[in-house]
């Protein structure tokens, strides 16, 4: 359908509509120099805009033979002779002697005639500063406007810049053209990209460089690709509330020992510690394995990794470095008295728990030189979990309370109480503090004053991992279950209990152990020997919901990952120690030799 608009500052009909081969306009946009146009605007007096209209179009009413009428051409004529000043003094004595209707006669005249076409008057640089503010929804309707928008939109590559802009500033817009392959054409020099976008079309980039043809082809292009991406996230969106998902398996097949009890990932890899007491890494594409670390002689019971190195900690108590490329193992740290439960490590700091009821904080110089700065003595049984920033430590314990410590001077500060068993998990990250505990529930936690915000209970079982961004919480639990909370919900005190578990995901069948998630996957390792992947993004349409569709192991791959939070290794504890005191569910599953954690 046409869409005609007329262009305020010229008068001029424009089908913003019209196909971009049959629009005359210039091979290469000159500053004020385009269709429609031949004089440039800014050399034009703002009256000079109405230059088409003549005396007998300004006075339609009047008889050419009548007298006032010959009168009017003369008085104008004696008026265009006047001083600017005069001209002026004049207007306002008529428009003084004239009464209401007349006015509002001469305002909807006037109106039209003040108006500028702004976009078209500024010099090229200045516009598309201007029109880059705007979103996708206003560039659409700015492309409406008139030709002359459109070729400034056009020759300005606005869609690919606004793309762009998003993809720097939002992690799920750059997650997702990573996934997709879309990222060669964003980002690069504007010229590569050009000759991306060219081999996509099937284009000769040497023949249609600097045409107009190719302008408006590339404008198309990325005009088409914003909705494009916007779709599929409100998509993924909509997987993550309705449970919807595929899912890939890696069976990791342990000959004595079964059970995965950490793990970490990226977009090529997935590093995981197994109770057979080795390290397996599985690539991502095929989900192969790749390399067996061995050297612990205890269950592997957490890990991190970096581009350099990955450091586990075993039930054997002691602390592994292993260069991530050779899987060389270049230090033993033999410290803690008994199992190394969990541990973090970043920007020369490292921090270890145990099951010896101690925290330890090292200094990391580099892989060789990993020195003890201080323990930290306080917790009254194991200590599952710990997690730290810049400014806090925060240490989770089998004696049911969360204990936060200064990292300049590892002094204690305050203890967050509330919950009725141990605590098996937390994760913590800008002043919010979520844990998991043996009471089957989940709280929220505002670190500064110590105060529970909430209480999430859903789970039937210990709850063993648990994981959080802006928007939701993840939490896994000895019930072989992993549910979504909307985070969003859970920080509202008005908001409804009932409502701020999203989904279930039942795929499982053992305890689950560990999990991780970005914007698009969550990544989880169980009892049963198992890590699955559940993939949001690329979920079968009509998918029913929490039901999986499994993939064979050598399927073909998911997109590359991209993991948008933090990937590090929380609440890696065994199976409990004091097995007595815990449910008779619990009890049947317990293994001998995996009482290393104390989560009463």
């Amino acid at each position: 359908m046409k869409l005609p608009t007329e262009a305020a500052g010229d008068g001029m009909q424009c089908d913003a509509d019209s196909d971009p081969d049959t629009t005359q306009l210039p091979t290469t946009y000159q500053e004020h120099d385009l269709p429609g146009s031949s004089t440039p605007d800014a050399e034009r007096a703002p009256t000079d805009l109405f230059a088409v209209l003549s005396i007998g179009d300004s006075l339609p009413h009047l008889d050419p033979n009548n007298k006032s009428y010959q009168a009017m051409v003369d008085g104008l004529k004696v008026f265009g002779q006047w001083p600017e000043q005069e001209q002026v003094h004049f207007v306002q004595l008529l428009i003084s002697k004239m009464g209401h209707q007349q006015l509002g006669s001469i305002e909807s005249f006037l109106r039209p005639m003040l108006m500028r076409d702004f976009i078209t008057l500024l010099p090229k640089g200045t516009a598309e500063q201007i029109l880059m503010q705007v979103d996708e929804r206003c560039l659409v309707q700015c492309e409406l406007v008139c030709r002359r928008w459109r070729a400034v939109i056009a020759y300005g590559q606005l869609w690919r810049k606004l793309i762009e802009r998003k993809v720097r500033s939002d992690d799920m817009w750059r997650g997702l053209v990573e996934k997709r392959g879309w990222l060669q054409y964003l980002l690069g020099a504007r010229i590569q990209n050009e000759i991306n976008v060219c081999k996509r079309l099937g284009l000769p980039y040497d023949q249609v460089k600097n045409t107009e043809e190719f302008v408006y082809k590339l404008h198309n292009f990325y005009r088409n690709l914003c909705p494009r991406i916007k779709s599929d996230i409100e998509r993924v969106e909509e997987n993550w509330r309705n449970g919807r998902h595929a899912h890939q398996r890696i069976e990791c097949q342990s000959e004595n020992s079964r059970g995965v009890y950490c793990l970490q990932y990226d977009d090529e890899k997935i590093v995981s510690g197994l109770r057979d007491n080795t390290i397996k890494l599985w690539n991502r594409r095929d989900l192969s394995l790749t390399q067996v670390l061995t050297g612990h002689t205890g269950s592997v019971l957490c890990l991190q990794y970096d581009s350099r190195i990955i450091i586990s900690g075993s039930s054997d108590s002691t602390v592994r470095v292993w260069d991530i490329e050779t899987g060389e193992c270049l230090n033993t740290l033999i410290h803690h008295g008994e199992a190394v439960l969990h541990l973090r490590f970043g920007n020369g700091t490292m921090v270890t728990c145990s099951k010896d009821r101690s925290i330890t904080v090292w200094n990391m110089v580099s892989p060789q030189e990993i020195t003890v700065r201080r323990v930290l003595l306080g917790h009254r049984a194991a200590v599952n979990a710990v997690d730290f920033d810049n400014e806090h430590i925060v240490s989770g314990s089998g004696d049911r309370t969360i204990k936060v410590w200064s990292v300049d001077d590892c002094q204690f500060i305050r203890t967050l109480s509330g919950h009725r068993r141990g605590i098996a998990c937390l994760q913590y990250r800008e002043g919010l503090v979520v844990s998991g505990s043996s009471d089957f529930t989940i709280r929220l936690w505002e670190i500064a004053s110590g105060t529970c915000l909430r209480t999430l209970e859903g789970h039937n079982e210990l709850v063993r991992c648990i994981r959080f961004d802006n928007k939701r919480i993840i939490s896994g639990a000895y019930d072989g279950k992993i549910k979504i909370w909307d985070m969003n919900g859970a920080l509202d005190p008005r908001s409804n209990l009932s409502n701020l578990c999203l989904a279930t995901l039942e795929q499982h069948q053992g305890r689950v152990f560990r999990l991780q998630f970005d914007e698009f996957q969550i990544v989880s390792s169980s009892h049963d020997d198992s890590i699955v992947i559940w993939d949001f993004l690329n979920a079968p349409v009509g998918h029913p919901g929490v039901q999986p569709q499994p993939m064979q192991q050598q399927a073909a791959p998911l997109p590359h990952p991209h993991a948008l939070i933090p990937m590090v290794a929380v609440a890696q504890l065994p199976a409990p120690a004091l097995a007595g005191q815990l449910p008779g569910a619990m009890q049947q599953q317990q293994d001998d030799d995996d009482n290393d954690a104390d989560v009463d």
